[in-house]
């Protein structure tokens, strides 16, 4: 058949696919990821580089795995899955390629050796070979699940005539039906040449398994096509360009003009331009489409979940979405801006802020009021409610903390180090920001203005995320703050996100955009925040299991007024006391009795740990002695010593705050030299281990790590280093050659 046969034959299907575009012209095409939940026929297509190996030889049977899992679990979830696939080539070439190694070992003459790779490439022979195979392992696959399959071979010749086209239709809805998973290829054994096979009037051909697939989801209704390949989706360039990114969102009619298109795919036949080709011609038949990377764990899922996977087609625009890229791009550049202003600029800009919070009190309270409600409608606990209240007490107190850190900003620029490297050759070390900072915090909205404070101090940019609890505050405190800011700097130099979607999408962002994330939160925030970063650093303590040790040498008074103090000033704080240890020796004394009787009197909860149950049985055991409580409950422990006591908390402790209560001078001593946390007292409770009672004015987390910062992190704790050489025509080959003389004179 030739190119004015098949142009002739188009006809017939041109007529068959208008009368079934007429009938399909009342569904539509989703506009937003959240919709996808709905679909309900579903097109899978499976590129080349998804399911082959690396070395083009043979399926990867992990890979592939994992997709029939997923497939099978939106099958026999009530979805309709139809499946196009790759994959006979590869399988194919495997085969072919060992019985012609086989034969050649047989053959005397070696000219048949020289043409093993050409024979072993010969598409058409692999396809042949391979499609058996390719069916018999999606069979055993899907059989683990309980779900049969069906496979159907077509070619181009099968989408020219109207008969065959409404045959295939009927078997292709039959199927699907009837639960089973109908398995589409192209039979590339007597396919084509691709120069029979280019685009004719306009419609959109049979050219390679992207345009299959996005006639065959035309054709049976579907509400989803997702084109799967060895990429993470649509970038406005090749993704090895400079500048390029991923498209979150593609609307053809606006962005097409916007694409740089790279080569295709070095497996398969189809590039990036037949991809959205295919899927400009889904959508234009109301299938939503997106392409994304399937080698990605549980990208299927994840895309009908409404992850923000791959890229996502849409006919409905959406200009008013800034994506985390500019938004982080912004805070970079007002950072950039903030850090070179005048060490008074920064601080009249706190200053303001804070006078702005006291003058807009009424406004931030009645914020309040509607999230305290919310949580109590949405039935939050007692904790994260008085996490989550905003009180005169706080905001007087918060406003007090900003002017420390007001009164503290002529930090930048300050130099730690000055060398007189040689004559005229000066070096110094200078402290700079950060760059951009990620700050996620939940419940407590004061937490808001105190990290803005400390960035502004320290001339980085900042993105916050507060926790959805405290929505309708956080709102209110970042308009004041983006009021403060704007006299010197751009708005956005401080911006607040809304969405988990959001953090989800910066967490994937390197370090040209963002420098350092600080959660700061519960353990499962911190440790998620932590599994999640792409390569970004995360600053922060995973727990606050705290201790106070009281010693047999202690003064009871201390002691019963610290530990009260620990525990019961604020519980849900991450400083509280988790854990009190008790000397041996005091165990049934006055002492402990009045300390299990204070505790009782403010409505503590008491566990004992294994060493306590030795002595009381009053007392319900704790079921393991390194958790959180983050309210008024508590573990109760003896310790034989206080080395006992160091080995306990440096087992069971989170490298937070720990506090001894002694008056005697070794123990004390040898507490405060071998416990291994970042904050370690004496005879004074753990609930001083924060950044306003230490003086920093605020904290913008505490830091149980060891790189870079530990304990309260305060504004020099956002500083970094650069260094500064001021020379005069001064070369590394002076040095070496002997010219030039190295001194290293400390200057300071």
């Amino acid at each position: 058949m030739n190119r004015i046969i098949l142009k002739k034959a188009s006809a017939g299907y041109m007529s068959f696919r208008r009368n079934f575009s007429l009938s399909n012209s009342l569904l539509k095409s989703y506009n937003s990821r959240k919709e996808l939940r709905d679909a309900k026929k579903i097109v899978v297509k499976l590129g080349s580089a998804v399911i082959t190996r690396e070395d083009q030889s043979g399926i990867a049977l992990g890979r592939l795995a994992s997709i029939v899992e997923q497939v099978s679990e939106l099958q026999n979830s009530g979805k309709q899955v139809l499946m196009v696939t790759s994959g006979a080539v590869a399988l194919g070439r495997q085969k072919v390629s060992k019985e012609l190694i086989y034969k050649s070992l047989k053959e005397t003459n070696g000219n048949f050796c020289q043409n093993i790779e050409k024979s072993a490439l010969d598409k058409k022979a692999c396809a042949a070979t391979g499609q058996n195979g390719l069916m018999s392992l999606y069979s055993s696959l899907f059989s683990q699940y309980g779900i049969e399959t069906a496979q159907v071979l077509v070619t181009k010749a099968d989408f020219q005539s109207e008969h065959t086209l409404k045959h295939l239709q009927s078997t292709l809805n039959y199927l699907m039906e009837a639960k089973i998973v109908p398995i589409l290829n192209t039979n590339d054994a007597i396919g084509y040449p691709p120069e029979l096979t280019q685009d004719i009037d306009g419609s959109l051909n049979i050219n390679d398994n992207d345009s299959l697939s996005a006639h065959l989801a035309t054709m049976v209704k579907s509400d989803l096509l997702l084109l799967m390949s060895d990429v993470n989706g649509v970038y406005n360039c090749p993704p090895d360009y400079p500048g390029s990114r991923l498209m979150e969102t593609l609307c053809p009619a606006e962005d097409r003009s916007l694409l740089n298109f790279g080569e295709k795919s070095n497996v398969g036949t189809g590039g990036m331009e037949s991809k959205i080709t295919a899927a400009e011609y889904a959508l234009k038949n109301d299938c939503s489409v997106i392409i994304c990377n399937g080698k990605q764990q549980n990208a299927i899922v994840d895309c009908i979940n409404g992850k923000k996977v791959g890229t996502f087609f849409t006919n409905e625009p959406i200009p008013s979405i800034v994506s985390v890229e500019n938004l982080a791009l912004s805070a970079r550049n007002g950072g950039r801006i903030l850090q070179t202003l005048p060490a008074d600029k920064r601080s009249t800009i706190i200053r303001d802020y804070s006078q702005l919070l006291l003058a807009n009190s009424r406004q931030i309270y009645e914020a309040n009021m509607l999230d305290i409600e919310l949580a109590k409608k949405n039935n939050l606990s007692q904790v994260l409610q008085s996490r989550l209240l905003l009180n005169e007490k706080k905001l007087i107190t918060l406003a007090d903390g900003m002017q420390q850190i007001a009164a503290n900003t002529n930090i930048l620029g300050k130099v730690l180090k000055s060398v007189q490297l040689a004559d005229e050759l000066i070096l110094k070390q200078v402290t700079v920001p950060i760059g951009v900072l990620l700050v996620i915090f939940e419940s407590r909205p004061d937490s808001l203005p105190q990290i803005c404070s400390l960035s502004i101090a320290s001339g980085n940019g900042l993105l916050l995320k507060g926790g959805s609890e405290a929505l309708n505050t956080n709102r209110v405190l970042h308009q004041l703050v983006q009021d403060a800011l704007e006299q010197y700097v751009p708005r956005e130099t401080i911006s607040l996100l809304n969405t988990r979607e959001e953090i989800n999408d910066l967490l994937q962002l390197d370090s040209k955009y963002i420098d350092l994330i600080i959660p700061r939160g519960s353990n499962e925030l911190v440790q998620n925040i932590q599994k999640n970063s792409k390569s970004i650093p995360v600053l922060g303590h995973a727990e606050g299991i705290c201790h106070v040790f009281v010693d047999k040498d202690c003064d009871p008074e201390t002691a019963l007024k610290v530990v009260k103090d620990a525990k019961c000033d604020y519980p849900s704080a991450c400083n509280a006391m988790e854990t009190l240890l008790i000397h041996r020796d005091l165990v049934n004394t006055q002492l402990f009795q009045s300390i299990v009787d204070l505790f009782k009197m403010e409505n503590v909860k008491l566990y004992a740990g294994p060493n306590l149950q030795k002595y009381t049985t009053e007392l319900p055991p704790a079921k393991k002695l390194n958790h959180e409580y983050s309210d008024l409950e508590l573990t109760i422990e003896v310790a034989d010593d206080v080395h006992s006591a160091v080995e306990h908390i440096n087992r069971f402790g989170s490298n937070h705050t720990e506090s001894v209560i002694t008056r005697n001078d070794q123990v004390a001593e040898y507490f405060l030299k071998h416990v291994d946390s970042a904050c370690v007292f004496l005879n004074t409770s753990t609930r001083m281990a924060d950044g306003y009672r230490f003086g920093l004015g605020a904290e913008v987390g505490i830091s149980t790590g060891r790189l870079h910062a530990r304990g309260p992190v305060g504004v020099e704790g956002l500083l970094t280093t650069k260094w500064l050489i001021n020379g005069n025509a001064h070369t590394a080959s002076d040095f070496s050659t002997g010219k030039k003389k190295f001194l290293h004179k400390i200057l300071n």
